[in-house]
């Protein structure tokens, strides 16, 4: 059941408070890492991706801003940045400090809202793989059970100018093509299945498994190198030893049964995301995926994997906040028609703003979206990956609820 509390005199539940913690950011005190740091998953290197744990088990991504602010500066431009200026000019982030009996404790504006919880500690982070490639940096554990690679080759797309407006590591990328600077060192296939055999089987951390790359011009291709990939991390790890699923996002190609490749190599899932549906924004929010991927293929994608392997086999994320709910609702519905999944990833304004905009939308909108997604997932049968939940998607988190939330329609 759906926790309850108080926000600004108004009562608001699990999924409210997560998308007030997502997008809005929180600011941590120092003695938050020092004094929890050592007992559980809590880094002050943003790049650990930091979560918090709420009463009734919903887990959501711990945005620190103010380390945050240290690292944004090479994925934005200098108009993104002043646009980034109206953002903390009338924007308050949440609190997170310790409270006089030692514990975490959220507020706002000095207004306790809840207590909450970390995931316990792990040396994930401080490994590096046999070829000497840093885990942090280039891997991420999600919540208490999944184990993600965010961006596992560089987006083609974003160093060819056309990165998706939202997307902090495309941003990366765009930057450092203007500068003609290199990207950073990539993980191998090698290195990708040690860092997935570590989380498996040493640390018992990863029971799903979550693939991204950037998106590139030979989609083909692309199908290619991750079935290597997990081909390299089932005879390192043995993918039969996840308790979970393997989640693929990847482009789609010209080719729809490309993708059996990646099927047949291990793959339970496969994401080929539109991001936005409304047609209006798209080009100008996802121009890369407009112009090279189109949209049409994103569908022949989706549409192609929900014919031969079944509901819930296609999947789509999509960028909550972007566009009208409405819009979003009848994406969603559309896609679910056909048993395909479409999962909502909260935008966080702070990563990079979008069409000149850094403020994310207010409470009523995330209701909506959680009250229409319920009746859309529980009409169509529709299940999102994952298993505890992901830090930013509220996918699994609505469906979790579904019933409860369709009953507090009804009762409306």
């Amino acid at each position: 059941m759906l926790q309850k509390y108080q926000f600004e005199g108004t009562d608001i539940d699990s999924l409210d408070l997560k998308a007030l913690i997502v997008t809005r950011g929180v600011k941590v005190k120092d003695d938050v890492y020092t004094e929890f740091g050592q007992r559980f998953r809590i880094n002050p290197n943003p790049l650990t991706c930091n979560c918090v744990i709420l009463p009734d088990g919903t887990i959501a991504q711990l945005t620190d801003v103010a380390l945050h602010l240290r690292y944004i500066k090479q994925a934005m431009s200098l108009e993104s940045l002043k646009q980034m200026g109206t953002f903390f000019g009338g924007w308050k982030p949440l609190d997170l400090k310790m409270s006089e009996s030692g514990e975490p404790v959220l507020s706002y504006n000095g207004e306790k809202i809840t207590d909450v919880r970390f995931p316990p500690k792990s040396d994930f982070y401080n490994q590096k793989t046999s070829s000497g490639l840093p885990f942090v940096g280039n891997a991420v554990l999600q919540g208490t059970d999944c184990v993600a690679f965010q961006s596992l080759w560089p987006c083609e797309l974003a160093r060819a100018g056309y990165s998706c407006q939202f997307c902090y590591t495309g941003g990366i990328s765009e930057q450092l093509a203007k500068k003609h600077k290199p990207e950073p060192p990539i993980p191998s296939a090698r290195d990708a299945a040690e860092i997935v055999d570590y989380a498996v089987n040493k640390e018992n951390i990863g029971d799903y498994l979550q693939i991204t790359g950037g998106s590139t011009m030979n989609p083909q291709a692309e199908c290619h190198i991750i079935s290597e990939l997990l081909r390299e991390i089932d005879s390192v790890a043995g993918l039969r030893n996840l308790k979970g699923e393997v989640l693929i996002f990847t482009t789609p190609p010209s080719d729809p049964r490309m993708l059996d490749q990646i099927f047949h190599a291990g793959a339970d899932r496969v994401a080929c995301s539109l991001e936005v549906w409304d047609e209006k924004f798209a080009p100008i929010i996802t121009p890369g995926k407009v112009k090279f991927t189109t949209r049409k293929r994103h569908f022949d994608a989706l549409k192609y994997i929900a014919k031969e392997y079944g509901p819930n086999k296609a999947c789509s994320t999509f960028v909550v906040g972007l566009e009208s709910v409405d819009s979003f609702l009848q994406g969603a519905e559309t896609l679910a028609q056909d048993g395909i999944v479409a999962m909502a990833s909260l935008w966080i304004p702070f990563g990079r703003p979008v069409m000149g905009n850094a403020k994310a939308p207010g409470l009523d909108y995330y209701r909506k979206v959680k009250y229409g997604l319920a009746e859309i997932y529980e009409k169509y049968g529709i299940v999102p990956p994952g298993g505890a939940g992901f830090n930013v998607d509220i996918d699994k988190d609505i469906w979790r609820h579904r019933s409860e939330l369709r009953n507090m329609v009804v009762a409306a």
